[in-house]
């Protein structure tokens, strides 16, 4: 399980290092794509595996599908840890999320998510300004 939140600095060849707390459970390899909020979802194998065949259930006749397809597959890079923990993001994925020196690392229980600095700040900041708690009472929490 992938919990926490962690600032990491990209290197000059565009490696960043994941979080010694999630190493082993992406040891075998990890996916990487586009997220929905200009950030980037770091996936185990097994975790994409089940995403990608739930995706690959739904009809290709539907034109949602198709492009939540294109979206998430087309982005998508599969990658090994080096033995230092580090994977080599992608240029075209880095300037997607806009990433260009620090990295937030946010563990999301079943996958991460990979976010600039900046963007993630102001993510933090609009969540914990909004204390409307009403506002997730549909997820039955």
């Amino acid at each position: 399980m992938f919990l926490g939140e962690y600032t990491h600095t990209i290197d000059e060849k565009g490696r960043v290092t994941i979080p010694a707390r999630f190493r082993g459970l992406m040891a075998a390899g990890v996916v990487v794509t586009r997220g929905f909020d200009r950030n980037l979802m770091l996936f185990p194998l097994d975790g994409w595996k089940e995403l990608a065949d739930k995706i690959a259930q739904r009809p290709l006749s539907d034109e949602d599908v198709r492009a939540f397809r294109r979206r998430v597959f087309s982005g998508a890079v599969d990658l090994v840890p080096d033995r230092q923990g580090r994977i080599l993001l992608p240029n075209y994925l880095r300037e997607f999320a806009g990433i260009e020196n620090e990295v937030v690392i946010a563990g999301m229980y079943n996958y991460v998510e990979l976010w600039s600095k900046e963007a993630w700040d102001a993510v933090r900041d609009a969540i914990e300004q909004d204390g409307d708690a009403a506002r997730w009472e549909d997820l039955g929490i």
